[in-house]
């Protein structure tokens, strides 16, 4: 495999956990109807994204392979979870 094929690789493979981190962290900002600013919804989006990311190596170690439903399952739980939790005052 080339360089410029495993960028691409490596990018689809964290694709999940970085839609899903954006997506919820402007969800959040936009239902939580507290004025956040730039800074503080930039910093939901990378803890999301680096626990989402977590998840997706963790789920490749364990299961062999990348992709399982169950990684997926989980990555929505824990970046769910954190969501929740973000949202208390």
């Amino acid at each position: 495999m080339g360089p410029v094929a495993a960028f691409w690789h490596l990018l689809n493979f964290f694709a999940p956990a970085a839609a899903l981190a954006v997506y919820g962290g402007c969800l959040l900002a936009w239902m939580s109807g507290q004025r956040l600013g730039a800074a503080a919804i930039g910093w939901r989006i990378a803890l999301n994204f680096a626990l989402g990311a977590g998840v997706l190596v963790a789920g490749l170690l364990l299961l062999g392979r990348d992709g399982r439903m169950l990684t997926y399952a989980a990555l929505v739980l824990v970046v769910g979870s954190v969501l929740a939790f973000q949202t208390r005052r």
